[in-house]
C-alpha cells in the first residue's frame, strides 16, 4: 500500500511572483511551480530524493529575471500523483515527467536544466533523449548509481547487491509515514535534513525549516515509490535491487549516465559540489562499502571485493572524458556547503549559476 505523510496546513505562501500548477492527464498528475515571462529561456530546477519543488522557490524570482523557470514535482513526491516508478528504466521515469511538464506548458525551447543530487540523473536521462540548453549538476549521484561499485563502475557483484531498495533503514520509512516532525529522532526528517542536506554551520529560519521538513514528509511511501522493493541474494549484504521504486531507480543495475557522452553536439556543463557532502561522497556513510568496513553491516568481504563506492571521483572522471570529448565543463567546489549548497550558500550559488547561464 502506498502512503503519504500529512502536509502542513499553515505553510508559508510562495515567494512573489512564483505560481502554482498541475498537469492533469489520465496517466499522471504533476504538480510544479512557475515564474517569469512566458517567452524567457526556459530553466527547469529537478529536485532530489526526498524534497520536493519548494526546495528552490528562495531562487527563483532571481532567476526570473530574465528566464521563464518551472520546477516540478516528481512523482511520488511533493504535491504530484504517487504513480508507481518503473525503477529498470532508471531515472527516465523522471525524465519525462520534465518532459510531461513542458509540454504541458507549450515549452518548445530546449530547457536550460538544473539537478540536484536524483535529478542529476534525470536530467542527464533527459538530454540523451531530447534537446538541451544546457546541464548543471548539484551533487549529483554517480554517472554509475549509488551503492556497490569498483571505482570504474563494475558491479561487486552480477546481482548489484547492497544497492537499491532493501538498503535503507525502516526507521526512516516509518518516521515519513508517522509525519514525524521532531528533531529528536535521528530517522526523522527533521533530523535527516541537519545531518544530510546541509552544512553542519548552516541555520535555517525555523519557519523555512518547517517548510521543507513538511516537504519531505509529503514523500509517497512503498514498493512503487519510495524506497521500493528489494531483492534477496546469495551475495554480501543479502539484498538486491529491485525493479519498482526510487532507491531501485539509483542503483547501478539500472542508473547510469554515462551516455552523456555520446551527446552530439555536447550541451556546455556545471558542476557544483559541497565538500561536505555526506549523501554523494568517496566514502559516504550511507553506502554499503563504507558500512560494511566500519563493521555496521557484518560479513563485509572486504575492499577487493566490495570497496567504498568513489562518488565524487567517478563524477570527476566522467565529466573530464566529457571535455576531453568536445564539451565544455566548469566544476565549482563548496567547501563549506553539505549536499545541497543552494540552500546553504544560496547567495554563491546563485552567482555561479547566473554566471554559468549567461555563457550559455
Amino acid at each position: 500500500m502506498t502512503t503519504s505523510g500529512p502536509a502542513a496546513t499553515d505553510r508559508p505562501p510562495l515567494p512573489p511572483g512564483v505560481r502554482e500548477g498541475t498537469v492533469v492527464l489520465d496517466r499522471i498528475q504533476l504538480h510544479y511551480l512557475e515564474t517569469g515571462p512566458e517567452d524567457g529561456d526556459p530553466v527547469v530546477l529537478v529536485h532530489g530524493n526526498l524534497s520536493t519543488s519548494r526546495f528552490w522557490e528562495h531562487l527563483m524570482p532571481a532567476l526570473a529575471e530574465r528566464h521563464r523557470v518551472i520546477a516540478p514535482d516528481m512523482r511520488g513526491f511533493g504535491d504530484s500523483q504517487a504513480v508507481p516508478l518503473d525503477a529498470t528504466g532508471g531515472l527516465r521515469d523522471w525524465a519525462e515527467d520534465i518532459r510531461t511538464v513542458l509540454e504541458w506548458l507549450d515549452v518548445t525551447r530546449p530547457p536550460h536544466l538544473v539537478g540536484w543530487s536524483t535529478g542529476g540523473a534525470a536530467i542527464a536521462h533527459y538530454a540523451m533523449a531530447h534537446p538541451v540548453a544546457s546541464l548543471a549538476f548539484v551533487d549529483p549521484v554517480s554517472p554509475y548509481g549509488y551503492g556497490g561499485t569498483h571505482p570504474d563502475g563494475r558491479p561487486c557483484f552480477d546481482d548489484f547487491a547492497g544497492s537499491g531498495g532493501g538498503g535503507i533503514n525502516p526507521a526512516v520509512v516509518e518516521a515519513i509515514e508517522a509525519g514525524d516532525t521532531s528533531a529528536d529522532n535521528p530517522f526523522a526528517p527533521r533530523s535527516m535534513f541537519r545531518t544530510f542536506y546541509v552544512a553542519p554551520s548552516y541555520t535555517e529560519r525555523p519557519e523555512r525549516e518547517d517548510l521543507l521538513v513538511a516537504e519531505i514528509l509529503k514523500t509517497s511511501t512503498g514498493p512503487d515509490n519510495y524506497p521500493g522493493d528489494s531483492a534477496a541474494s546469495p551475495n554480501w549484504p543479502g539484498f538486491a535491487p529491485g525493479e519498482r521504486g526510487i532507491l531501485n531507480a539509483l542503483s547501478p543495475k539500472y542508473c547510469n549516465w554515462t551516455g552523456i557522452l555520446d551527446l552530439d553536439p555536447k550541451p556546455p556543463v556545471l558542476w557544483t559540489h559541497g565538500a561536505a557532502d555526506l549523501v554523494i561522497a568517496d566514502g559516504s556513510p550511507l553506502e554499503a562499502g563504507v558500512l560494511g568496513a566500519a563493521g555496521q553491516i557484518p560479513g563485509w568481504p572486504g575492499a577487493a571485493v566490495y570497496p567504498q563506492q568513489p562518488m565524487v571521483s567517478q563524477i570527476r572522471e566522467v565529466l573530464g572524458r566529457y571535455r576531453a570529448a568536445g564539451g565544455s565543463v566548469r566544476s565549482e567546489m563548496f567547501p563549506e556547503s553539505g549536499h545541497a549548497p543552494f540552500l546553504d550558500a544560496a547567495d554563491k550559488w546563485l552567482e555561479v549559476y547566473q554566471d554559468f547561464l549567461s555563457r550559455s
